[in-house]
């Protein structure tokens, strides 16, 4: 379809640039779409895997990993708005678990030495990633005695952790790698506001999303597993071989979301298609209506980092020059190229996904494959599909 303030010559070009890639094996197939003020291009390229069988189609089934975080971020601003929960409060009244938590003195250092927390835990410390814990990418011995206990952050594995009573209790067993809003450490905080948006609303997290969020969006493909009657629906995840280069097998559709997990994970566990997603991201872009208000979106997609915490945080040295981190997203700070003018936020999933808003120009970008990232870097494709999409602004 034509849409208004897209050049429909560039959305051609688009489609062959994001079909080379396929081509080339980044990826078996994908989903893009290119959304400007509510009107969606929506394009489909490839296989649901690779031997061909099924075409990717406007409803194929991904998993989102941690495009999953956003939507914890707005079930978490639901009860701040209804009074449930206050956003510099202890979390301790729901998570007793993190009450008088003890701190290791180095991050890099044993696990037994520690000293008391300076302060408790706070439902801002959750949403920012500032609790004191989470992915770490130095040495760090919590990181390495967390792993045995599913509580370490990699690949999503549904089928692996405990479910939320028991997670709580052995990750109460581990230190924090660092105070509590010293530094931006990646994923755990939005796991543990799964389990805290539970137990404050008294409705499993997974029922609380569903009526609250997904119920009222339309989002009915939105789940963290797969119905037995859509399984067909669902992509094959792959990984990338890093000796090959080859892809292989990560999860079949009937795999590990094939059936409800234990643990319901906020920061990587859910399923969704291009559709549904577009609802989700088209609901922050007005405003968040019906389900949160103007100034909630807005201090979420707002940079809530201090320039102290940037300079010891991040995937890679400088990672937050140009971008910061509100509350489940990342944006914009400063613009480094033309599809990442500043205000844009969004946030990638490491199994192949990729979502912008971008309130200047009311568009949304989302890329949906099935291959995962191999790096904290969006890969080419990635990078490829936002410049198209940019490029493709004709007013």
């Amino acid at each position: 379809m034509t849409v208004s303030g897209l050049s429909p010559d560039r959305l051609t070009h688009l489609h062959d640039v994001l079909a080379r890639h396929v081509e080339a094996g980044a990826a078996p197939g994908l989903v893009s779409v290119v959304s400007r003020r509510g009107e969606a291009h929506l394009d489909v390229i490839g296989s649901t895997s690779l031997d061909g069988h099924a075409p990717v189609a406007a409803d194929t089934i991904f998993r989102l990993s941690s495009m999953t975080k956003p939507i914890t971020a707005v079930a978490t601003m639901i009860l701040l708005e209804e009074c449930v929960l206050r956003i510099d409060e202890p979390v301790d009244p729901f998570l007793p678990e993190l009450a008088a938590r003890r701190v290791v003195r180095r991050i890099d250092g044993p696990v037994d030495d520690t000293v008391p927390a300076h302060r408790p835990i706070t439902v801002r410390d959750l949403l920012t990633f500032r609790m004191g814990f989470g992915g770490y990418f130095g040495p760090c011995p919590v990181n390495e005695a967390a792993a045995p206990l599913q509580l370490s952050v990699g690949p999503p594995q549904p089928a692996l952790p405990p479910a939320p009573d028991e997670w709580m209790r052995r990750f109460s067993t581990l230190p924090l790698m660092c105070q509590p809003g010293e530094r931006w450490l990646y994923h755990t905080g939005a796991d543990v506001l799964g389990v805290l948006i539970a137990r404050a609303s008294g409705r499993p997290f997974e029922t609380f999303l569903a009526e609250r969020i997904f119920d009222p969006l339309g989002m009915k493909d939105t789940a963290f597993s797969v119905p037995p009657g859509d399984i067909a629906r669902t992509a094959t995840s792959y990984l990338t071989d890093p000796e090959t280069g080859a892809l292989r097998l990560y999860d079949e559709p009937s795999g590990q979301w094939s059936s409800p997990p234990a643990f319901p994970s906020g920061g990587a566990g859910l399923v969704s298609t291009a559709t549904d997603f577009l609802l989700f991201a088209e609901m922050l872009l007005r405003g968040g209506r019906p389900l949160v208000s103007r100034p909630s979106v807005q201090t979420m997609t707002t940079d809530q980092l201090t320039a102290e915490q940037k300079a010891v945080s991040g995937f890679f040295p400088h990672d937050f020059d140009a971008r910061g981190w509100g509350f489940g997203v990342g944006m914009v700070t400063r613009r480094e190229s033309p599809a990442a003018p500043v205000g844009q936020y969004g946030w990638d999933g490491g199994l192949g996904t990729i979502w912008r808003n971008d309130p200047s120009e009311g568009l949304v970008t989302l890329l949906l494959t099935n291959a995962a990232w191999t790096s904290p870097r969006p890969p080419a494709v990635a990078l490829d599909f936002l410049t198209g999409a940019y490029a493709a602004i004709d007013d």
